[in-house]
This record gives C-alpha cells, sequence and structure tokens, in this order.
C-alpha cells in the first residue's frame, strides 16, 4: 500500500512538470544556432579585405610617383658649392689640398637623363721643400670647365642618387707664387693646359621640390706636362631646379 502510494506521488510530480519542459523545448527549437558561412562566402569576405588592401597601396604608389614627377619634373638645375681634391703639383712633391668653388647647370630631357656645364676653380699651398730661392710653400691654384652626361638611377620623393661623367679643358697656374724662379725651379708643373676628366656620384637630400642639398665623392683627372695626376676629392652645395619639362 505504501509502494503505491509513493508510486502515485512520482507520477502526480511528473505530470506537473511536463509544461515547463516542453515549453524549454519549444524556447530552444526557436532560436537555432546561427548558421556557419558557406566556402563561397568565405572567400569572398577575404577577396574583398585583400582588394582595400590593394587600392590604399596603389594610392600611395600613385601619390609617391606625383611627389617624384613634382620635384625631379623640372627643366633645369643648377647648383653652385666648394669642393676638396688631393692633387699633385709635381712629378716628385707629395700632394696638395685643393680647395675649390664649383658651379654648374643641367638640361635635363626627362626626370632622369641630362646634360650637364660645370665650372670649378682649385686652390692650394704646395710643399717643394728647400730650395735656392728660399720659397717652400709656394701658391697654385687650377681651373677646369667641363660638360657631360647626368643620369639619376636612384628616385625618391625626399632624394636621389646619381651619376655624372664630364670632360673637359683645365688651366694649371703653377708659378704665379715663385718670384720669378719659375714653377719648374721649384719642382712644379709648367704653367699650361690639357685635359680634364671628371666621374661622380652625387647624392641630394631635397629640403623642398625646388630646392636640395648636394654631396657627392668625385675622380678628377688632368695632363699637366704629359703626365697623368689622378685625384681624389668631393664636392658639396646647393642645388635649385626650375622650368617646367
Amino acid at each position: 500500500m505504501y509502494s503505491l502510494r509513493r508510486l502515485a506521488l512520482l507520477l502526480a510530480l511528473s505530470l506537473s512538470a511536463m509544461p515547463f519542459v516542453l515549453a524549454q523545448s519549444s524556447s530552444s527549437s526557436s532560436n537555432p544556432a546561427a548558421p556557419t558561412p558557406a566556402p563561397d562566402q568565405a572567400q569572398a569576405q577575404t577577396q574583398g579585405q585583400t582588394s582595400v588592401q590593394a587600392r590604399i597601396k596603389a594610392r600611395r604608389e600613385q601619390r609617391r610617383a606625383a611627389a617624384i614627377r613634382d620635384t625631379y619634373g623640372h627643366l633645369y638645375e643648377a647648383y653652385a658649392g666648394m669642393g676638396y681634391l688631393r692633387f699633385s703639383p709635381g712629378a716628385n712633391l707629395q700632394r696638395t689640398t685643393y680647395y675649390a668653388w664649383d658651379t654648374g647647370l643641367t638640361r635635363y630631357f626627362d626626370e632622369r637623363l641630362g646634360v650637364t656645364v660645370d665650372g670649378r676653380g682649385y686652390y692650394g699651398t704646395a710643399y717643394v721643400g728647400l730650395n735656392p730661392s728660399s720659397i717652400t710653400r709656394p701658391a697654385i691654384s687650377t681651373y677646369a670647365v667641363m660638360g657631360g652626361p647626368t643620369y639619376r638611377f636612384y628616385l625618391q620623393p625626399k632624394y636621389s642618387i646619381s651619376g655624372r661623367v664630364m670632360g673637359g679643358w683645365a688651366l694649371g697656374n703653377f708659378s704665379s707664387d715663385t718670384s720669378g724662379f719659375g714653377a719648374t725651379t721649384l719642382g712644379l708643373y709648367p704653367d699650361s693646359s690639357t685635359f680634364a676628366i671628371s666621374a661622380s656620384i652625387p647624392v641630394e637630400y631635397n629640403l623642398a621640390q625646388n630646392i636640395g642639398l648636394r654631396l657627392g665623392p668625385e675622380y678628377f683627372a688632368t695632363g699637366f706636362n704629359s703626365k697623368i695626376q689622378n685625384s681624389i676629392g668631393f664636392n658639396g652645395g646647393i642645388v635649385v631646379r626650375f622650368g617646367k619639362q
């Protein structure tokens, strides 16, 4: 009898809880989980992100190209500055230090290729040692006018690297400070004119689209007294660009 009562009690509790179970089941079925994107949809999302990045990169490259065009699209480039050179003033004399002024003009045919005309003057004091004239350090000078191609082989909006080769004419003044003894008496080359060759790698840093600073190592060769003077130095100064191609 006692068991029947317990069974009836459990049956009554089960019947009373049935509506709540059914309600929970219908609620769960009415809120299904979010569907997983199909493979084609995921691929489309990835392609869209890649397309946005490509457009950003393309716009950045367009701005860079426009900046290069605005900076290096000038027709002319004038420069003026100073130079330094280690020069041999005589066949048996030690090298002397030359300090120089240097100026020139380049006419460009596009952003990279141009033709340069250059003029410069070198000044120094040569050590000639002890001699009958008692002159040991006469002042000497050399002047040169040259021309040749210039090519910018690396361009950026803020700086550029170029190569330049020039050839022309040089005048050596070695006897003006010898008090009449003459240059050859002191071991210097005689006053004369000869060829001049220059090869340099100018590097320019742009302060603005039409103004920059230039510095470049240079090889400079002359042929005084039928000998080759191989000299190494550098030039530096300010660059101004003007005119439109």
